[in-house]
């Protein structure tokens, strides 16, 4: 086909596109050109504007590593890593669900780590956390034998691969539920923190006057044949930006129960303010298969 207009220009690429013979790819890509030229034309696209879109993309790529991914990050900053979990979970968006995003900080093998363990590799100061997580199946029943990666932020808001003070693996660790489908682990109290904004995710949030910050959270990986592999942020209740997370991460099921206490601790005795955080996971049939890892 000649292109004699603008008008020929999309028809031409569906045609090209229908010719695709994997099914779901070719609805995927014809879906995906009826959208982008739609947007093009919406938004009367300069080519000014199209070539610094071409220079962002780059950028992006150029900005990711081993240590940092900037398109996870900026899925995330305009919301569509939230809107596909929500669209492929709790019975495909009809009811609540224990699923959240990954993130653009898990890291496979998580140090396995015994139930009530501490997961602090290094020093980290910041009042104790005793956290107390419950799996278990959609009918309420316990899941035992599910390994469970735990991992988040120091109390200065970065993840040890950010902070080369930090020991490799700090904050996190592997645990396996036991025949209550509960594990307990140990740790420091989380806090919120920005999210990178040295990169370009940090430049579009300046350009729409947006704050960089999540509300503090403890990130979970749940692993069980016969389940859908579960990756879950639990939100403190107490902490700032809960309703206006740079992500749009929270939902009213994630958010966790945070206990401030000052009494002695019945295992550790005398450890100043200390909090107990307790969350119920709930796990749906399914492929148990882990996710890409988003940095090594």
């Amino acid at each position: 086909m000649l292109i004699d207009s603008h008008e020929a220009v999309t028809p031409a690429v569906l045609k090209v596109m229908e010719q695709t013979k994997d099914p779901r790819l070719r609805e995927i890509m014809v879906s995906l050109i009826k959208h982008l030229h739609g947007f093009a034309r919406e938004v009367r696209l300069t080519e000014q504007e199209f070539q610094q879109a071409t220079r962002i993309l780059n950028t992006m790529g150029q900005q990711s590593n081993d240590k940092h991914n900037e398109f996870v990050l900026m899925a995330g900053s305009l919301g569509v890593s939230s809107l596909v979990c929500l669209l492929n979970n709790g019975d495909n968006g009809a009811t609540e669900t224990s699923q959240s995003l990954l993130g653009p900080f898990w890291r496979l093998n998580h140090p396995k780590t015994e139930d009530g363990g501490s997961i602090l590799r290094s020093e980290t100061p910041g009042p104790r956390l005793y956290g107390t997580f419950r799996v278990q199946d959609r009918d309420g029943n316990p899941i035992e034998g599910a390994e469970v990666d735990v991992w988040h932020a120091s109390p200065v808001g970065l993840y040890e691969n950010q902070d080369e003070s930090q020991a490799d693996f700090n904050l996190r660790g592997k645990f396996l539920t036991k025949a209550d489908g509960t594990f307990r682990f140990k740790s420091v109290k989380p806090v919120g923190y920005p999210i990178p904004t040295n990169t370009t995710v940090g430049k579009l949030l300046a350009a729409q006057d947006r704050h960089p910050y999540r509300p503090a959270h403890v990130h979970a990986l749940i692993f069980k044949e016969g389940f859908k592999t579960l990756t879950s942020q639990v939100y403190v209740d107490e902490t700032d930006y809960l309703t206006s997370d740079v992500q749009f991460g929270v939902t009213k099921a994630l958010i966790g129960h945070l206990v401030a206490r000052t009494d002695a601790h019945p295992e550790d005795g005398d450890v100043g303010e200390w909090y107990t955080l307790d969350y119920t996971f709930t796990m749906e049939p399914g492929e148990a298969k882990l996710p890409i890892p988003p940095i090594k």
